[in-house]
């Protein structure tokens, strides 16, 4: 082990050939851990100051916090469950003055007696110690953190370390996940996978990213939706099937949009649209207790009860009660245009009634939903994968969940009938020849698959992002994206984070 300065120099060269392969053969291949910070912490919580247990540990990680008194050195421990203080007196810790000189993110594996400082801090002695891997750049501490967000996204693998909400925001999210497979689960659906390479984009009014398979000399899209496909297992007898998806769309980015991102997309034969209400706000109520202690979250520094029922409202009902008079798919589309004007809404010569209606009520309504509501009966036109309403062909069976005025959920009586589903299909595709990127194109094979006969079905998709932004009160998708899709770094940027001193941990 070799003496270094305490504070690497802020920008360090990114390549040190000749230190790498001495570093490399000094770092070793494996570590014997049995115990974490956080076991430590449960275990022995409540031990009286000045106890020493006799218990002996191994336990490795960050070294986050350093400070050292003379012949004493206290360090901060951070693994992935916690944070632990060691306690390194100089006349038991081997090569103190090393010690002394680790820098702060340097990783290591320590050895020695679990106990109680005289101010009853719970700690590890140091009787042994390892340097497992070197930091060569500047590493953030506890109190100073990242003050820069872009750093925080382009820097996430740093970010984790010194910032414990966002730690605690992507545990969270990994408990989502895990959740709602189970509650899908003991409900009888099954978890499936489906190709991300289409052949034709759909399932969903999207610009998709383009590839080409060079093999079969074919372009490909990456998906934007697994609903095709999750509807062609409903086809084959799986009578309800679900995915945990990763979906992309060559759409802007922005707090609540990400070119790819998380979708649960579930289906279930013999259900309507009403099924798959019920079943989101049970799913969205029971997350909401187990990762925050209750159906009601606090968001923006506003409450927010999750608890079902949730309000179902048509979308002319809801618009009627924004613009301040009764309309519908129904209302004379000169009319909706002059709405539509009048709310700075813009508008396209080619849109119908039922579009106007729609983007009426998104520029005017959407963002005034605060509290959970079902926003039903969409218009036909707009929704050219849903089922007629049985009430209105003007209509189709589709609901979107809004919470927080945002779009949490989408979901509907899915369209059945192979010569409909063909039509507007082909509706679709002159849309997408007369300029639209988003329209959809004729899926023959989807076709076919319903000439075999699709039962009465319901579908249903959640973006989990939004569904995470929700549960742990976060404005922006960057937030509990992991990796968020981010313009280039400028070649000279070097992307060294500031570090501050070192004020560490003291008996």
């Amino acid at each position: 082990m070799t003496d270094r300065d305490a504070v690497p120099p802020e920008n360090p060269p990114p390549d040190r050939p000749a230190d790498s392969a001495a570093a490399d053969a000094a770092q070793p291949y494996s570590y014997a851990v049995d115990t974490t910070a956080g076991e430590l912490a449960a275990t022995h919580a409540g031990l009286e100051p000045g106890t020493e247990t006799g218990e002996v540990v191994s336990i490795a990680g960050r070294l986050m916090l350093r400070r050292v008194q003379g012949k004493l050195a206290f360090g901060t421990l951070a693994d992935s469950s916690g944070r632990i203080q060691l306690f390194a007196p100089s006349s038991t810790t081997p090569s103190f003055d090393d010690f002394c000189s680790l820098d702060l993110g340097d990783w290591i594996g320590v050895r020695g007696e679990v106990m109680t400082t005289r101010r009853g801090e719970l700690s590890v002695r140091v009787d042994e110690w390892t340097l497992l891997a070197h930091t060569r750049r500047s590493f953030p501490d506890k109190f100073h953190g990242i003050s820069d967000v872009d750093l925080r996204y382009r820097q996430r693998y740093l970010d984790l370390w010194v910032t414990e909400e966002a730690r605690a925001t992507f545990k969270t999210r990994s408990r989502v996940l895990s959740s709602t497979r189970r509650f899908l689960e003991d409900r009888g659906y099954l978890e499936v996978e489906t190709p991300v390479f289409h052949p034709i984009p759909g399932g969903a009014l999207a610009t998709p990213f383009t590839t080409h398979h060079n093999a079969l000399d074919m372009e490909l899209y990456l998906r934007i939706a697994p609903e095709l496909y999750l509807k062609r297992l409903v086809v084959g007898g799986f009578e309800k099937v679900f995915e945990v998806a990763r979906v992309f769309r060559n759409e802007g980015i922005s707090n609540r949009h990400n070119p790819e991102f998380t979708m649960l997309e579930c289906y279930q034969a013999y259900g309507d649209y009403r099924v798959h209400m019920e079943l989101t706000e049970s799913l969205v109520e029971a997350l909401a207790i187990e990762v925050c202690g209750s159906s009601t979250v606090t968001y923006d520094g506003r409450e927010v009860d999750l608890s079902a029922p949730w309000r179902r409202a048509t979308m002319a009902e809801l618009t009627s009660e924004q613009v301040g008079e009764q309309v519908s798919v129904h209302t004379d589309p000169a009319r909706l245009r002059e709405l539509c004007a009048s709310h700075s809404v813009p508008t396209e010569s080619t849109w119908g009634a039922g579009k106007l209606l729609l983007e009426l009520y998104e520029k005017t309504t959407e963002s005034k939903l605060w509290d959970p509501t079902f926003v039903i009966d969409y218009p036909a036109e707009v929704s050219p994968l849903s089922r007629p309403h049985r009430d209105d062909p003007a209509l189709v069976e589709r609901f979107e969940g809004i919470v927080v005025g945002r779009e949490l959920c989408n979901g509907f009586s899915e369209l059945t009938d192979p010569d409909e589903q063909r039509l507007r299909f082909e509706a679709q595709a002159a849309m997408r020849d007369a300029g639209d990127d988003e329209a959809m194109a004729v899926d023959h094979d989807y076709l076919r698959a319903l000439e075999y006969g699709l039962p009465p079905t319901v579908g249903l998709g959640i973006g989990i992002d939004r569904l995470v932004m929700l549960l742990t009160d976060r404005a922006t998708i960057r937030d509990v994206v992991l990796f968020p899709t981010l313009r280039p770094e400028a070649a000279d940027d070097t992307g060294s984070a500031p570090e501050g001193p070192p004020p560490g941990d003291s008996d």
